[in-house]
């Protein structure tokens, strides 16, 4: 594999969100919402919204309705399902009812859990199993706790066909390398040193192509910046297309 080829089909490759930031502007131009523009040049994105409050299903749908067939979506399950001690089946339930508008064009379920959140295998069975009843989009966590990071922990993610986020900045060991199930790998990037603000320089980005185009030679692979609070994401996504 080359260093210098281009991100490849097999990749999706997007931001956490869709805005469009002045810098882009002349990058990302035409006609129509943020999302029509950014859906033009990128073939994934990840709705972090979700986490904080829901979406009514008929706003999925027009998001779906305006991108292109081949575009895909990752919905941030709520914080009210991942950061409670109790299953919310109720607010599970609502979710995945909103969600499904998006149709075909539902790719991933992200589960990020709280930096406290240790692995108990009970409590995960239950959330997972949950999710998996309900859902046939592909399953990913984002655990922060390093008991998470584990041999065992691992061979239990990919038994159940879970990917672990690679994750920049790491918060544990190994947190920056694929884990669980590899037949789907997911990396998130949140900016660094300063977290979701700070733009990747240039050999950052040469370095993370190298490893998302090894990555998606065999298995489905996402790339998801999320450095957006200053509107580094875009810029560093269409990086990585140059």
């Amino acid at each position: 594999m080359e260093e210098d080829a281009h991100v490849k089909a097999e990749l999706r490759l997007g931001t956490a969100g869709w805005n469009v930031p002045q810098i882009c502007k002349e990058r990302v131009g035409g006609a129509g919402s943020h999302l029509e523009r950014y859906a033009r040049v990128l073939n994934a994105t990840e709705i972090n919204s979700s986490f904080h409050r829901p979406h009514r299903r008929l706003t999925y749908q027009k998001w779906a309705d305006v991108t292109p067939d081949d575009f895909r979506f990752s919905v941030k399950v709520p914080k009210s399902v991942t950061h409670s001690s109790q299953l919310a089946l109720s607010e599970l339930d609502r979710f995945i009812e909103e969600s499904a508008g998006l149709g075909t064009k539902l790719g991933v379920l992200l589960v990020q859990f709280a930096p406290r959140r240790a692995f108990v295998e009970s409590d995960a069975e239950v959330l997972f199993s949950a999710l998996r009843d309900r859902s046939s989009a592909a399953l990913v966590c984002e655990p922060r706790h390093a008991s998470w990071f584990t041999s065992e922990v691992g061979a239990w993610l990919n038994e159940r066909r879970i990917c672990r986020v690679a994750a920049d900045p790491a918060r544990a060991p190994h947190a920056d390398l694929p884990g669980g199930w590899l037949g789907l790998r997911y990396f998130r990037l949140h900016g660094a040193p300063r977290l979701y603000y700070s733009a990747y320089d240039g050999a950052f980005l040469r370095t993370l192509k190298t490893r998302l185009n090894f990555a998606s030679s065999s298995d489905e692979t996402w790339c998801i910046l999320d450095n957006t609070a200053a509107g580094a994401a875009l810029e560093n996504a269409l990086d990585l297309l140059a």
